[in-house]
């Protein structure tokens, strides 16, 4: 993708982030200094931006370690503005695999959560929930909230997100693969409709959540009527066995020394 950088390759996988990530962070560092006048409280929330994106990360990395298991690689982790994505070089035809490799993701959020959560019941540094806020509290506490909803709306049937891959898993148990992204993808869309209109009464970063579901779906469905129309395409019909030959062509030499026609007299 372009105007992205490599962070690094860990377990054979690139990490790359996107330069308007660069955007996210300076709008969160602008925005704490502005409500704060801080540099302490400036730093605390870029800290903690990176904190979930790492998060974000290994997110990521559950569901790219997974496939692999099933023989499937992964070409990159690419971090954007509105989250990761780890780009597969294929989707597995065996609906059991994809499952497992949809819900890895979400799974690695919930063990993060359980995690820190644990850290904090053993340490007994559980705050009270009322100082816990989207600026302000623990920062342990928020990160476990963070994950909480991550998981919570990675779930949801917004297909390509995990909760639509899901889905499409589920139903092609019972249906062809076509078929079940055709209705996981019309779920998508759906969606994202719904992100559209509650951006405009809330947070206009659904939008943006919106638009991204919105054409993965759309693709999605779209390369998966293109490949079952080519997977019931008898042989015959790819395979050139109409040959035409042509018949050799006798070449004289020409003598470049003298004229060529009329064309070169002088009058």
């Amino acid at each position: 993708m372009k105007w992205s950088a490599t962070l690094g390759r860990f377990a054979g996988i690139d990490v790359k982030v996107h330069a308007t990530f660069l955007l996210v962070l300076a709008w969160v560092g602008w925005s704490a200094w502005r409500a704060a006048g801080s540099l302490g409280v400036t730093f605390e929330a870029i800290a903690f931006v990176l904190a979930i994106f790492f998060c974000v990360v290994l997110h990521e990395f559950g569901h790219a370690l997974t496939a692999r298991r099933y023989g499937v690689e992964t070409r990159d982790i690419i971090l954007l503005p509105i989250g990761g994505v780890a780009r597969l070089d294929r989707i597995p035809d065996n609906p059991r695999q994809e499952l497992w490799i949809a819900l890895a993701g979400p799974a690695v959020n919930v063990a993060i959560a359980g995690t820190v959560a644990a850290w904090l019941t053993l340490t007994g540094t559980w705050q009270s929930p009322e100082a816990l806020a989207a600026t302000g509290g623990s920062f342990l506490e928020r990160l476990v909230l963070v994950n909480v909803v991550l998981t919570l709306f990675n779930l949801l049937p917004a297909f390509p997100m995990d909760g639509g891959r899901i889905l499409r898993a589920l139903l092609g148990l019972h249906m062809r693969h076509v078929d079940a992204t055709r209705i996981a993808a019309r779920v998508g869309q759906l969606m994202a409709v719904g992100f559209a209109v509650l951006a405009f009464f809330g947070n206009p970063f659904l939008l943006l959540i919106a638009a991204f579901v919105w054409i993965g779906a759309t693709r999605e469905a779209h390369m998966a009527r293109l490949r079952h129309s080519y997977s019931e395409a008898p042989m015959k019909t790819v395979i050139l066995t109409d040959y035409r030959h042509l018949n050799p062509v006798r070449v004289t030499a020409v003598d470049l020394s003298r004229p060529a026609g009329p064309a070169y007299r002088r009058p």
